[in-house]
């Protein structure tokens, strides 16, 4: 009863993306319009058919700025001085070391005020055009490129999230859900450095990635490229991936700013949202990851509350650059600058420019330079542009013996080019570790894992062989895979440098423990497929799921998932080896959430390894899982349900070609494992969740009060601890008082099981029913290792942003009334110890 009030309330927000409450900008406002329902569905042979929701509503057209004179007033920077320990003055490419339970927050703000600096200084002297040119993207080597312009060399930005795009000799990582699913800042962080390493190497400057977008529909067709479905699990995992990135070098980039959670129709969709759930949900990793230091920000494709999300004034003044201070420069996706005046509403480079790309090319450029020239457009505006973008340069030490371009996307063949500069050093090591650690255990009956030797072991299904013709056998992986799925398709990926399928691992392990090895990778001869699992030991089904970015269309499926069952006819692959098999153990690559009834309580079906895209080695990966190399300690990163009608949120299919989609999030706050336990759902496996091979007791829970060391701001503090909002001030958001540790919760873990292995508690808030919140949300997690027997000592750190909630009125963070209680546990439902804030 409560949830449907909840509901109703969430929905008398005010509507705020297209507007501003404070800002140097103009304002725009945003309305909708509903048309006739419709319902649609497919099928194809990745699965059985989804239909959509049956409504279908389109808006009456974007909204823009009117031409006229528009003055800018540069954004004044953080003046807080660093204060050491606790907020250390910080370095990009010399971060804080990484911790289980992080307690510093780093201070970039003196390295970006010496680099604005510098790069005023170099501008001092360059002309209008030398200005805009560095706003304006050319054709080049990389992906995108901004040309020289005077002292400076211009800039390579290069694809993806999980490694260097169209060229050799580079690692392919595991996808951003795989490392989310390690729920280990170390891994995350590694990863990120490595890339980070990589992109330098081949002399890109700039990164397109992480990709932290929230996983709001379980079809979503980029899902795999971000950090799942939960604000704070993408929030910490952007965080550590951006500190590590820029200390390999590379400038990163958050991406895509921002509800760009669907690939159905993205350029002509609007994500209509409500400003406390924009603030709460989908901005906090995009907040963390400037907390982290990120030198660019990548605007989105679609529209928010009907104004494009690269002319939103809302979300790129207000809120990225006023609220939480962001320094660097935001950037366009590819073609997603709509209009010249999306400089004034927060836009500083339009991406890839060029002559190839039409009308959206030519937003910035010679317009650009006529609308400076006119007035419309201020000189003090142009000049923040280029210095935001230089500033990123200097900040990250780029003008400091940075290699050049050393390949050609356009043609990674072409000698006189590419200088294949092998970048990969020892990365397979951690690409290997992360497979491992991001593998999450559903289930294992009567002991089925690890494997012991087995005296005989077949593999079924095409997931666990090679691919037929090939590690790269598609273009951008855009095609049906023949063999594992270890990343999904899309600019999101880059080129296997070699693969690593279980086909391959397991043999080289059965040729170990003297194992009959036995395989059979055609998907649709069922008969055969049982047949040959009869009197096995072991019988091992590997099913998938693949889905991408949508300018690719695979087996009907335009990026977005058309529905939620394995692919290549999976769950009945799975029955028919389990009707002959009594150990039949299922492995699944896929980049987000299947329905398994039809077998999951099959009692045949031993066990269920989860292992989500494992980059170069994750054949490797899977095989230290079931041979129990590595005990299993990853947690899911979203909920698994029963049926694709329990999640709160689907992709919104339909349209014609001219309709702009009005997708309303009308869940508000309620996203994923919040709605399940809102509605009292009960889904098949929660958020959170994950087996070991061993066992783990809770025990001691304490929490303290840290007293406040932020003395320059004790009078904000005050002003919380008393019920009052953060100001509405430059980088409000991300102020040290709001975020520096408040709270300590510590407990003792015990491994009560008979090997080694690690846990990963996870800390979840109940807010008082006053404060409208869902009832449990993630607001910390840890990663403890133990041998048999050990006891630790863990602890998790909150801060005063952690305990707030956004009050739309006065527009600042809050502390809500009220007792806020607290559990800690193994999962989103499997509480251990609970406790209350001290007052």
């Amino acid at each position: 009863m409560r949830l449907h009030k909840l509901s109703s309330l969430l929905m008398l927000l005010p509507f705020v993306a297209g507007q501003s409450s404070s800002s140097s900008s103009p304002t725009t406002s945003a309305s909708s319009t509903s048309s006739t329902l419709a319902t649609i569905s497919s099928s194809t042979t990745s699965g059985s058919a989804f239909t959509a929701i049956p409504g279908l509503a389109t808006e009456t057209g974007p909204l823009t700025l009117p031409i006229s004179e528009y003055s800018f007033t540069p954004w004044p920077t953080p003046s807080l001085a660093p204060d050491p320990p606790l907020y250390p003055a910080s370095d990009p490419l010399y971060p804080p070391p990484v911790s289980a339970d992080p307690q510093i927050v780093p201070d970039f703000g003196p390295a970006w005020a010496v680099a604005h600096a510098k790069a005023r200084a170099l501008i001092a002297n360059f002309t209008v055009w030398d200005k805009v040119n560095l706003t304006t993207g050319i054709d080049g080597l990389c992906v995108g490129n901004i040309g020289a312009v005077g002292g400076f060399p211009g800039l390579c930005l290069e694809d993806s999230p999980l490694g260097v795009r169209y060229t050799d000799f580079v690692t392919a990582f595991p996808a951003g859900i795989t490392t989310a699913s390690t729920w280990n800042r170390a891994l995350m962080r590694t990863r990120g450095l490595y890339m980070g390493q990589e992109f330098k190497g081949k002399g890109a400057n700039v990164a397109l990635g992480p990709m932290m977008n929230m996983g709001r529909n379980a079809q979503g067709g980029r899902n795999w490229e971000g950090f799942g479905a939960d604000p704070f699990l993408s929030g910490e995992t952007a965080h550590e991936t951006v500190l590590g990135m820029q200390a390999g070098g590379v400038q990163a980039t958050a991406k895509h700013y921002i509800n760009n959670e669907q690939e159905w129709k993205r350029t002509m969709e609007s994500s209509n949202v409500d400003d406390r759930t924009e603030h709460e949900i989908y901005a906090q990793p995009f907040m963390r990851a400037v907390m982290g230091g990120v030198s660019s920000v990548m605007c989105s494709y679609n529209l928010i509350n009907d104004t494009y999300a690269c002319n939103n004034n809302k979300t790129l003044n207000d809120m990225m650059k006023r609220e939480i201070g962001f320094q660097g420069y935001i950037q366009s996706d590819w073609t997603a600058t709509m209009d010249t005046l999306s400089a004034v509403a927060g836009l500083d480079m339009t991406m890839p420019g060029g002559i190839n790309f039409g009308e959206n090319a030519s937003y910035f450029g010679g317009n650009l330079t006529a609308f400076v020239m006119n007035d419309t457009i201020s000189m003090e505006r142009l000049d923040d542009m280029a210095t935001r973008i230089i500033a990123s340069w200097y900040y990250m030490h780029q003008d400091e013996d940075y290699p050049p371009v050393s390949f050609n996307m356009n043609d990674p063949y072409d000698p006189a080019t590419n200088f294949h500069i092998n970048v990969q050093s020892d990365h397979y090591t951690v690409v290997r570790e992360i497979g491992a650690a991001g593998t999450v255990l559903l289930k294992n009956e009567r002991g089925a894992l690890p494997l012991d030797k087995p005296r005989s072991l077949v593999m079924v299904g095409s997931d666990a062989g090679p691919p037929t013709s090939g590690p790269n056998e598609y273009v951008d992986q855009g095609g049906d895979p023949s063999g594992i799925l270890a990343m999904g398709w899309g600019s999101g990926t880059d080129n296997f440098t070699y693969l690593i399928s279980p086909y391959e691992a397991i043999q080289a392990r059965a040729r170990e423990d003297q194992t009959s090895v036995f395989w059979n990778f055609n998907d649709w001869d069922l008969d055969a497929a049982g047949n040959d699992v009869i009197g096995m030991d072991v019988a091992i089904v590997f099913v998938n799921s693949d889905s991408g970015e949508g300018y690719i269309t695979v087996d009907g499926n335009a990026g977005d998932r058309n529905n939620l069952t394995a692919w290549h006819q999976g769950d009945e692959l799975i029955l028919a080896v389990a009707a002959q098999n009594n150990n039949t153990i299922v492995v699944t690559n896929s980049v987000g959430p299947l329905i398994m009834e039809p077998w999951i309580e099959n009692p045949n079906v031993t066990a269920v390894v989860w292992s989500s895209l494992g980059g170069n080695e994750a054949g490797n990966a899977i095989m230290d899982i079931l041979y129990g190399n590595w005990n299993p300690s990853g947690k899911l990163p979203y909920t698994l349900a029963k049926t694709p009608e329990d999640y709160p949120a689907h992709v919104i299919f339909g349209g014609t070609e001219a309709d702009i989609l009005s997708i309303n999030y009308t869940e508000g706050l309620m996203i994923d494992y919040r709605w399940f336990d809102a509605m009292n759902i009960t889904p098949r496996y929660e958020f959170g969740f994950g087996l070991s091979y061993t066992t783990f007791e809770f025990s001691d829970l304490a929490i303290t009060k840290v007293n406040a060391l932020d003395y320059a701001e004790t009078n904000l503090v005050t002003n919380w601890e008393n019920g009052g909002a953060s100001p509405i001030a430059e980088g409000s958001s991300t102020a040290l008082w709001l975020h520096m540790p408040a709270y300590q919760v510590t407990f003792n873990v015990q491994n009560t099981g008979a090997v080694y292995g690690g846990e990963i508690p996870q800390l979840y808030l109940h807010h008082p029913a006053s404060a409208m919140e869902p009832p449990s949300i993630l607001k910390g997690f840890t990663n403890i290792e133990l041998a048999p027997g050990e006891t630790q000592r863990a602890s998790i750190t909150l801060s005063r942003y952690d305990l707030s909630i956004w009050d739309v009125v006065r527009q600042g963070w809050a502390k809500p009334d009220g007792t806020i209680a607290f559990s800690v546990g193994a999962s989103s439902r499997d509480f251990r110890l609970n406790g209350t804030i001290p007052e």
